[in-house]
């Protein structure tokens, strides 16, 4: 269950921004999961919740976006369609993953004193 120490690292880099920005208050946090980042979604949301308590995110809600996994050629720049073979057909060439494996802190909005 690594989702618990993601959520760790996550609270921590909020409250090294509330403190930037002088926030008393965290209202919502933001993020992009990459369907391939190995992220179970729902122990994330769960891991939050834990963790918020006494925190300055305690009323914060929590929105993902989960983001597809996208493959494409390096040489012609071709998109792939998922469940397709990872080979361009015209290249030969490997495809190359440009999407779905983040985990990124995509936006926080807190309360500034």
């Amino acid at each position: 269950m690594h989702e618990y120490s993601i959520v760790q690292a996550l609270m921590a880099q909020v409250e090294v921004e509330a403190r930037k920005y002088r926030a008393v208050t965290v209202e919502k946090v933001e993020l992009k999961i990459g369907e391939l980042s190995g992220v179970e979604v729902d122990l994330l949301r769960t891991a939050f919740e834990t963790f918020r308590e006494r925190s300055i995110c305690a009323r914060a809600s929590l929105e993902i976006e989960v983001v597809p996994a996208r493959w494409s050629c390096p040489s012609c720049k071709e998109l792939f369609q998922a469940g397709c073979r990872l080979q361009c057909p015209d290249c030969r060439q490997p495809a190359q993953l440009e999407s779905g494996d983040e985990i990124v802190l995509q936006r926080i909005e807190m309360e500034a004193a």
